[in-house]
């Protein structure tokens, strides 16, 4: 069994056929998925597809572009979506955007912090996006979890290998998506064959970043078997291994039987 630990199925690329797309990815061993919450519009889709679908989880969180809009939503009212909504296993994806700073830094902060609380509170995980914001997400992340145990799933990971070294010893997950099969994936290549496979997990983050041969193409979980004939190249290990360990983790993270 593969698990798709990051898509977004509330888009309506894929909503708008998403009897087909569960059906495309089953034929193709992805029995488990966990669609990823982004703003309170998605999440009332999210909702839906996780009540339909008995192997479909579900997050609550605002992306780290949306904050600006959702300044209102702190730990409590995430916390009162989870205890309402028992299919919702993990909060995010939050953290940090640096690179479009579509809002205000000082809010984004503000919001991941929100998030990191919930979980902790909830002893849930928390799913991080981080991009151009290394030592923000890592200081963040690391004040936290001194304070109190925290469960971090960082979600498609494009970051260097010193980051991923800080992040792997604080004991977070690493989760990674279609872009190592690009042609200019040579860097995060040497990366991903760094990080234990006790620490891996793997997700399409559908409907973006299509892998190789339908980049540029709508993504969906079904095609998630060539970033695992990837990561099984890179890493020297039977692709069996890499699905049977990668399923492994994400139970364990997510606390599923």
């Amino acid at each position: 069994m593969i698990v798709d630990s990051h898509c977004h199925l509330d888009y309506s690329n894929l909503y708008n056929q998403l009897d087909d797309v569960v059906y495309r990815a089953s034929t193709n061993q992805v029995k488990l998925m966990l669609t990823i919450c982004t703003t309170l519009e998605s999440f009332e889709k999210i909702k839906l597809i996780i009540k339909k679908y008995k192997n479909i989880y579900g997050t609550f969180g605002i992306h780290p572009h949306e904050t600006k809009k959702h300044t209102s939503i702190d730990k409590f009212f995430i916390s009162k979506i989870k205890e309402e909504n028992k299919k919702v296993i993990g909060i995010g994806e939050t953290g940090l955007d640096y690179y479009y700073n579509h809002s205000d830094k000082i809010i984004q902060q503000k919001s991941f912090e929100e998030h990191i609380s919930a979980a902790k509170n909830l002893d849930i995980p928390v799913i991080v996006h981080s991009r151009n914001a290394e030592d923000d997400t890592y200081n963040i992340l690391i004040n936290e979890m001194k304070k109190s145990n925290l469960k971090v799933l960082i979600h498609c990971f494009t970051g260097s290998k010193e980051f991923a070294k800080k992040l792997i010893d604080i004991g977070c997950y690493i989760s990674i998506s279609g872009i190592i099969t690009f042609k200019n994936s040579t860097e995060l290549s040497n990366t991903v064959s760094y990080i234990p496979l006790n620490k891996l997990l793997l997700e399409t983050d559908s409907p973006y970043l299509a892998p190789d041969p339908y980049r540029g193409k709508v993504n969906e979980p079904s095609y998630i078997i060539h970033t695992i004939e990837k990561i099984s190249s890179i890493m020297g290990v039977n692709k069996k291994d890499v699905i049977n360990k990668t399923t492994e983790n994400f139970k364990k993270l997510f606390a599923l039987t």
